[in-house]
């Protein structure tokens, strides 16, 4: 597994006139990460609140209004290591996005997608065509380290 890079939440834009930003969040719990890497540089968190759509956030390196409407749009990263570990059958969608999808022993294509529309995580294949299609990870999907084997009667 590399160590790269994970985006947990992105910056909306600036609140209020004390350097407090707008978050739109990709983590359950950004609390767990003090520090996020963004544009270059790095952010300690000081304080983090829930709104609607996302969060409030405080962090030590930004002053004022400007300097937080300033990162609007800029993604906050932790490294991969830094995720907390998985129970049994669990997986992150990152680890998942670009591994080859098999079925039968052959390449379908390559994972790049996953929803969840609220019955649970739907993963979408690109075909070597450039067409795409979607299965239900839960009853299509067997997870290996580094290949996903997908039910046959699922591929189109």
């Amino acid at each position: 597994m590399t160590d790269k890079p994970i985006v947990v939440a992105a910056i909306a834009g600036a609140h209020g006139i004390t350097g407090e930003v707008r978050l739109k969040l990709f983590s359950d719990d950004l609390k767990a990460y003090p520090t996020l890497s963004g544009a270059g540089r790095s952010f300690t968190l000081v304080s983090l609140r829930p709104v609607t759509n996302g969060a409030v956030a405080r962090f030590a390196e930004i002053a004022d209004r400007n300097a937080a409407e300033a990162l609007r749009g800029t993604e906050l990263s932790v490294p991969r290591s830094a995720l907390p570990p998985l129970g049994e059958g669990e997986y992150y969608h990152i680890d998942l996005i670009g591994l080859p999808c098999l079925a039968d022993g052959v390449v379908v294509g390559t994972a790049v997608l996953i929803d969840d529309f609220g019955a649970g995580d739907v993963l979408e294949i690109e075909k070597p065509d450039g067409k795409r299609f979607m299965v239900p990870v839960a009853k299509a999907v067997t997870i290996e380290a580094d290949r996903l084997l997908i039910d046959p009667e699922f591929v189109e």
